[in-house]
């Protein structure tokens, strides 16, 4: 069973998402390769991959709560957010080694 969104949490994500792409694309040609490869480093504790992985067996299930839709809501959005960080930082090295 999927987790619902509702009709503003996707706008903020979609709105967020897009508005983070737009500073990024705007600066991420200027990114240092160290501060590429810094950005590269970021990523989730195991604590967090343990709580991930908890809540999403729980969605499984059927049994996640509200508040807990909310905070996986929130694991995802910011996965996706170290996603386009890494993106872009993949990009920068790439055009720095060209």
């Amino acid at each position: 069973m999927e987790v619902p969104m509702s009709p503003e949490t996707i706008a903020a994500e979609s709105g967020g998402v897009a508005i983070l792409n737009r500073v990024l694309k705007a600066h991420a040609s200027r990114f240092t390769p160290e501060g590429a490869r810094s950005l590269l480093q970021m990523k989730f504790d195991q604590i967090d991959i343990d709580r991930m992985n908890a809540l999403a067996e729980k969605n499984r299930r059927g049994l996640l709560t509200e508040t807990g839709q909310q905070e996986l809501q929130s694991y995802l959005l910011v996965g996706n957010l170290l996603d386009l960080l890494h993106s872009k930082a993949r990009l920068a090295l790439k055009q720095t080694a060209s």
